[in-house]
């Protein structure tokens, strides 16, 4: 009796010293990933106990288990062996799927030995979603729909997005949704947010997100490996299939014939698919016909530059967000007028500024600003757009600016009309229909047709060359 008594304390003392140790690692978790990561992500996880070499973890949701058990498990391990040398091994189980608590037990002397196997997460009749995590890729929290500030260059690709996401069906018309602009306006924003409402309202979907990269280095490791089966049968039992910068298949031919079929099976299946690339399926260069038909199917959504609005309010919203700085409206407003690229520039410019202000101490104020960004706002300044291009083509050739949103067809107007489109198309990110908008609302075909003319026309003609070296020195000068 004495023995199973001193057996008990042991027991509980041992059971007291896991708690505290499990409240030193939320506490090194809380230092290392922020209080906000900690209280979204860690903090709901809850001690289950200490059992031999291995640590039972208990999550509330499936979903919030995935994410922990793909960011943080590693380093919860980790932590735990710091505390413990025996632990060599996470279980994470879904809370309402975990066993019923079992006795807390300090290894003894004959404990059988566990080899050293990395964390894991458990729960019953889970394989194919740990399978799916093999193949898709990581979600951002930021992503989500209510970070998402919307205006009129997004409004279009915005509304459609979250059409997709509430359906629990595929969405008439939307099959596939095809997302298009250039860097940084957020497209893998939307996917994201896309992936992030699916899985909290109707986790019972299977929703895979990857990039083209990944879709294509996955398909060649499947032929190497010999596993060509397993992997059309994962990526063809999705019930949505996002797929993010598909121009990067482009040239590709062997993914581009896996991705066709993988479309066209989900399609007959009356599967999602979302894409985004950064020019429309009609402007992808290095696809075959079949599988750009088959890209335009649905909606194409394209998201436009920012206007000073939209950027403005971007801006507005994140400062909002910011909690031990406060960033003046006049400073926004610099912000929004001259930081005019893309919204992660945008974006990283304001946390310049707010890092600096928290760093040194110092109150933000427009002229700290300005001399704190000098650099990136000089960089803005060279930047050459659209308008810059045809003013200087229209000074060089001695015709007005608006000759080049006009339909007059004249060769004296009409060329340097081509060779401003050309110098668009070379000294711009902007896409053809983006291109074609600034030109009076020419056709994409336009403005291709005008490029394929003007690389004609410079194999023939040296002093087209000539005025087109000049025009470009001076635009980049």
């Amino acid at each position: 009796m004495a023995t199973d008594v001193a057996s008990d304390k042991m027991n509980d003392l041992a059971a007291q010293h896991d708690v505290a140790a499990w409240e030193r690692i939320r506490e090194k978790l809380r230092q290392t990933y922020g209080d906000a990561i900690f209280k979204s992500w860690l903090k709901p996880i809850e001690f289950g106990g200490v059992e031999a070499s291995s640590v039972m973890l208990h999550a509330p949701t499936r979903f919030m288990r995935d994410w922990v058990a793909n960011h943080y498990l590693e380093t919860i391990r980790r932590f735990w062996q710091i505390e413990n040398g025996q632990v060599h091994q996470i279980d994470l189980i879904v809370r309402s799927s975990a066993p019923a608590p079992r006795p807390v037990a300090q290894p003894t002397q004959s404990a059988p030995s566990r080899a050293v196997q990395p964390s894991r997460i458990v729960q019953e009749n889970d394989e194919g979603s740990l399978e799916l995590n093999r193949f898709s890729a990581s979600l951002d929290p930021r992503y989500t729909f209510d970070n998402f500030v919307v205006g009129k260059p997004n409004e279009l690709a915005f509304a459609a997005a979250q059409r997709v996401a509430e359906s629990e069906d595929t969405v008439a018309g939307c099959n596939p949704l095809f997302l298009y602009g250039g860097v940084g306006l957020g497209k893998t924003h939307l996917m994201h947010a896309i992936a992030w409402h699916i899985r909290r309202t109707n986790p019972s979907r299977k929703v895979m997100y990857l990039s083209a990269e990944k879709f294509m280095y996955q398909f060649v490791r499947a032929l190497r490996f010999n596993e060509t089966i397993a992997f059309k049968e994962q990526f063809r039992s999705v019930d949505v299939l996002m797929v993010d910068d598909v121009q990067f298949i482009s040239g590709k031919d062997s993914t581009q014939e896996e991705f066709f079929h993988t479309f066209n099976s989900l399609v007959e299946q009356n599967k999602q698919l979302v894409i985004s690339a950064d020019r429309s399926p009609s402007d992808l260069e290095g696809l075959e016909e079949r599988v750009r038909s088959r890209l335009g199917w649905g909606l194409v959504a394209d998201i436009n530059d920012t206007s000073f609005e939209l950027r403005l309010g971007i801006l507005q919203s994140k400062a909002e967000k910011l909690t031990d700085t406060v960033i003046p409206y006049d400073v926004l407003e610099f912000l929004a007028q001259k930081v005019t690229s893309n919204v992660r520039e945008l974006e990283g410019a304001l946390n310049r500024v707010a890092a600096h202000a928290s760093l040194v101490g110092r109150e933000v104020t427009l002229e700290h600003t300005q001399e704190l960004l000098r650099d990136l706002l000089r960089c803005c300044d060279k930047r050459v757009t659209i308008e810059d291009i045809q003013k200087k083509v229209a000074t060089h050739y001695n015709i007005k600016v608006s000759d080049m949103h006009s339909g007059r067809r004249s060769v004296s107007v009409a060329r340097p009309r081509q060779i401003a489109m050309y110098l668009s198309k070379q000294l711009t990110p902007k896409s053809l229909p983006e291109i074609g908008r600034k030109f009076g609302g020419k056709d994409h075909t336009t403005v291709m047709h005008a490029c394929k003319r003007i690389e004609e026309l410079k194999q023939q003609d040296t002093e087209m060359v000539e005025d087109i070296e000049i025009l470009g020195r001076q635009l980049q000068s």
